[in-house]
C-alpha cells in the first residue's frame, strides 16, 4: 500500500469527522484508493481493512477526498498570491487556513483578488480614499458632508457630490467583500429566499409546457430539483424570467447597522452606501451563488434517482441461455428478424411485412416460422416501438396455429438505434444491415440486459429526468460508476464477455478489455483465470483487481467460477482438505461447506467478513445474484391508448422513476403516470422506496386524455 502524502493527516481527520467513521477505516480506505483500488474491489475484497464500508460509503470518502484536496489546492494558492502582495498576516492565514468550504474561502480571499476596473478602482485613481476612510471613521458630529468632501474636489471630481459618490463606492466595495456580511446574506437569503419565476411578457399568451410557472414562486431552500430544473429549462428557451426573491427587511437593517456607528453627519450616507452595496454588488452575487448551489442540488438529486433507474435496469432479471428470435416491429418498412444462440451468438435474419396487406401475410407467417424452427428458437423478444403490438399478435397467432408455444415478450428497444450504428455493432457485424443489428439488440436484451445494455451510453437508455439539463460531467461519473458496479456485481464471464463488458471490470478499461478479447480470439477461451496473465500490457496489479470478478465456467479450477479471489484459493484448498475432500467435492456440497468452523482460519488479514463472503460462494459456485425472469403479460383487448377506460386494472412494467412518481408501460406505445400520490395508501416520500424500474405492477386507470397523450394510474389497493 501506497503511503499517504505528507499533507493529508488533516485531511483525514475532517473526513473523519465528516463521515463520522473510524480513523483507521479512512486511512485504510484511502490508502487502498490513493494505490489504485477500484471501490468495488474494497468493498469486496479488502473488508476487513475498511470495516466492511460499502460502495456508497467508499463513494462518498472518494468524493469528499477529492474535494477536500481541491480546496487545499485553491488554498495554497491563495496564500501564495496573498504572499506576493506583502500582504498575508498571521492572522489573515489562520483565517484561511481554518476554512472547510471552498465558499468560505473565496469570501476570506475576496479583498485581496485581483479584479477588474470598478467604480471604486476609479475613485481611488482619483484620490477619494481617504475621503472614504474620514466618512468610515464617523468621527464628526456636526457641519455638513459637503463640507468635508470640499478638499478632494478638482481635477476629474468636479463637486462635493462626486467627491462622495466615490468615495461611497469605495465603502460599498469593501462592504461587499466583507466575510462576514457575505456570509450572513447567504444564510438569510438561503433560508427564507423565493425562488420565483415569472413569464417573459411576449410569451405571455403562449401555450406552453412552462405554463404552471407563468406566476410562481416557493422557498428556495425546499424547491423539488424537477421543478427547479423544468423552470431552468423554460428559462433557457425563452419563457421564463427567474430570481431569487431576499428576505431585504431582515439584511439591510443588517447591513446598515454593520457600517453605521453612533449619530455622526454621514449616518445617512452610509445608509445609502449599504443599500448601494446590497443592490448593485451584494445581491447580484449570492444569487449567482445560491441558484449555482440550488442547481448542484437538483443535478444530485436527478442524477441520483437516474442512477438508481439504472441501476434497476441494469439487474433486470436475465432471460438466460435461450435461444432468442428478436423481433424489430416495423409498419411500412417491415419487421426485421434475428435469431440468436444461447450465448447471444448470432444465427440468421430475416424482414417480414405482416401489416403491409392480408397478401403478406402468408409470406410473413412461413418466414417468422422457418426461422423459429430452423433455429430451434426457445423465446421471441418484440421491441416496444411502433407496431409492437400489432408484431405480437401476429406472433402469438403463428406459433398457436402452427401449435408451437414459445414465451412472447415485449421488451424495450431505447436506444437500440443508437447501438446499431455505433463502433461496437459496426465490430460485431460489420455485413448486416443497422435495422438488423437492432433485432439482435433486441434478443440479447431479454437474455441478458446488463451484457447488452453496456454497450450504450448509458444516458441514451431513457431511464433518466431534465438528463440533458443537468451537470454533464457529473452525471457520466455517477452512472458509469452505477454500470462498473452492476457488472462487477453480476460477475463476467471471462470467456463469453465483450469488451464492451469486460471494460467495466474492476481494473480493466476499455484498452485492456479489447487486448483480452484478442487474445481469446488468437488463442482461445481461458483455461483458468491466471491465464489472464498472458495478455499483453495486463500485469499483477490489473489481475488483482479483476479476478475476483471473472468468471470461467468449466474451467480447471472450479473457484475460477465463483467470487473467491485468487489470492483465497490456498485458504480454501486448506478447509477442503480439513474437511477430507477436493475443492471440487467442497465447492458442489452446501451441507460440508455448513460444517466449515471460520473462526478457526480467521488470520491477521483475512477475517470473519471475507470468510463469510467465501462460505457463501462456495455454498452456491456460479450463481447470479439477479432475480429469477418474469414476463409481463399485457391485455390483448388493450393496444392503443383509445382501448383505455376510466375503472380499468391492468398489468403495467415501470419504465421510469422520477421525484413526482413512476411511468408505466401499458403496452399502448404511450407510459401512463402514477403520480407520487397515488403509488400506495400511505405517505410516499420517495417514490424509489415503493417502485423500481423493471417492476411488473398492477395498475388502476384513473384518466385517459387521448388528444394530449396522458394516462393517469393508480397503485393504490390494486
Amino acid at each position: 500500500m501506497t503511503t499517504p502524502a505528507p499533507s493529508l493527516p488533516k485531511i483525514l481527520s475532517l473526513l473523519a469527522e465528516e463521515t463520522a467513521l473510524g480513523a483507521s477505516q479512512v486511512v485504510n480506505t484511502v490508502t487502498l484508493l490513493d494505490g489504485g483500488a477500484t471501490v468495488p474491489f474494497i468493498a469486496r475484497y479488502r473488508k476487513e481493512l475498511t470495516g466492511e464500508l460499502d460502495e456508497v460509503q467508499i463513494r462518498t470518502l472518494e468524493e469528499r477526498l477529492a474535494y477536500h484536496r481541491a480546496l487545499e489546492e485553491r488554498r495554497q494558492t491563495i496564500l501564495s498570491t496573498i504572499q506576493e502582495q506583502g500582504r498575508l498576516t498571521a492572522e489573515l492565514q489562520a483565517r484561511i487556513d481554518a476554512c472547510r468550504q471552498k465558499t468560505d474561502l473565496e469570501d476570506v480571499y475576496l479583498p485581496y483578488k485581483p479584479k477588474r476596473r470598478t467604480k471604486a478602482t476609479v475613485a481611488r485613481e482619483r484620490g477619494l480614499e481617504p475621503l472614504a476612510e474620514i466618512i468610515a471613521a464617523q468621527r464628526e458630529r456636526s457641519g455638513s458632508v459637503e463640507a468635508v468632501a470640499e478638499p478632494f474636489v478638482g481635477g476629474e471630481v468636479p463637486d462635493s457630490a462626486a467627491a462622495l459618490e466615490g468615495a461611497g463606492h469605495i465603502l460599498a466595495e469593501r462592504l461587499s467583500e466583507d466575510a462576514v456580511v457575505r456570509a450572513r446574506v447567504r444564510q438569510l437569503t438561503g433560508a427564507k429566499g423565493q425562488f420565483t419565476s415569472k413569464v417573459v411578457p411576449k410569451q405571455a399568451q403562449a401555450v406552453s409546457k412552462f405554463e404552471m410557472y407563468y406566476d410562481h414562486r416557493e422557498p428556495l431552500r425546499s424547491i423539488p430539483s424537477h421543478r427547479l430544473l423544468a423552470m431552468l429549462r423554460g428559462e433557457a428557451e425563452g419563457f421564463l424570467r427567474l430570481s431569487i426573491a431576499a428576505p431585504e427587511e431582515e439584511i439591510l437593517p443588517f447591513l446598515r447597522n454593520r457600517l453605521v456607528r453612533g449619530q455622526s453627519i454621514f449616518a445617512s450616507l452610509l445608509e445609502a452606501v449599504a443599500a448601494d452595496a446590497y443592490k448593485r454588488l451584494i445581491a447580484p452575487a449570492i444569487e449567482t451563488e445560491l441558484r449555482g448551489e440550488a442547481k448542484t442540488r437538483a443535478d444530485a438529486a436527478a442524477i441520483a434517482v437516474f442512477a438508481e433507474n439504472l441501476r434497476n435496469l441494469l439487474l433486470a432479471a436475465p432471460a438466460g441461455g435461450v435461444r432468442v428470435l428478436g423481433v424489430d416491429p416495423g409498419l411500412r418498412t417491415g419487421s426485421k428478424l434475428a435469431a440468436v444462440d444461447g450465448t447471444g451468438r448470432f444465427l440468421a435474419h430475416a424482414t417480414v411485412y405482416p401489416h403491409t396487406g392480408a397478401g403478406q401475410v402468408p409470406k410473413a407467417k412461413q418466414g417468422l416460422l422457418s426461422l423459429v424452427r430452423d433455429h430451434r428458437v426457445e423465446m421471441v423478444a418484440i421491441g416496444n416501438g411502433t407496431a409492437s403490438r400489432e408484431m405480437e399478435r401476429f406472433v402469438r397467432d403463428t406459433l398457436a396455429e402452427a401449435g408451437l408455444e414459445l414465451p412472447t415478450v415485449i421488451v424495450s428497444e431505447a436506444g437500440a438505434s443508437i447501438y446499431s450504428a455505433s463502433e461496437i455493432a459496426r465490430e460485431e457485424f460489420p455485413d448486416l444491415d443497422l435495422t438488423v443489428r437492432g433485432a439482435i439488440s433486441i434478443a440479447r436484451r431479454l437474455q441478458d440486459p446488463l451484457a447488452e445494455l453496456v454497450k450504450l451510453d448509458p444516458k441514451s437508455i431513457g431511464v433518466g429526468q431534465y438528463q440533458h439539463d443537468v451537470d454533464q460531467k457529473t452525471l457520466k461519473q455517477a452512472l458509469d460508476a452505477t454500470v462498473e458496479s452492476c457488472v462487477n456485481h453480476v460477475g463476467v464471464d471471462l470467456n463469453t464477455a465483450s469488451w464492451a463488458l469486460l471494460a467495466y471490470v474492476s481494473g480493466i478499461g476499455e484498452k485492456l478489455a479489447k487486448a483480452i478479447v484478442a487474445h481469446r480470439d488468437d488463442h482461445g477461451s481461458f483455461a483458468s483465470r491466471r491465464e489472464l496473465l498472458k495478455v499483453p500490457r495486463l500485469g499483477a496489479k490489473a489481475f488483482e483487481q479483476a479476478a475476483g470478478f471473472l468468471r470461467l465456467r468449466g474451467g480447471e479450477n472450479p473457484l475460477d467460477n465463483t467470487a473467491v479471489h485468487p489470492e483465497n484459493y490456498p485458504l480454501v484448498q486448506t478447509m477442503a482438505r480439513d474437511l477430507g475432500a477436493s475443492v471440487a467435492e467442497l465447492a458442489a456440497d452446501p451441507d460440508r461447506v455448513a460444517r466449515i468452523d471460520l473462526g478457526r482460519y480467521v488470520t491477521e488479514t483475512v477475517g470473519l467478513p471475507t470468510l463469510r463472503d467465501i462460505a457463501e460462494e462456495l455454498a452456491k459456485p456460479g450463481r447470479d445474484p439477479r432475480d429469477g425472469f418474469q414476463a409481463v403479460a399485457f391485455r390483448d383487448d388493450v393496444r392503443e391508448i383509445g382501448d383505455l377506460k376510466e375503472g380499468m386494472v391492468l398489468p403495467g412494467t415501470v419504465t421510469n422513476v422520477a421525484a413526482f412518481g413512476a411511468f408505466v408501460d401499458l403496452g399502448v406505445h404511450q407510459d401512463g403516470l402514477v403520480h407520487i400520490s397515488q403509488l400506495a395508501d400511505r405517505y410516499v416520500k420517495d417514490p424509489g422506496e415503493v417502485v423500481r424500474v423493471g417492476q411488473i405492477v398492477q395498475v388502476k386507470v384513473l384518466a385517459v386524455d387521448v388528444a394530449r397523450k396522458r394516462i393517469g394510474l393508480s397503485t393504490k389497493a390494486v
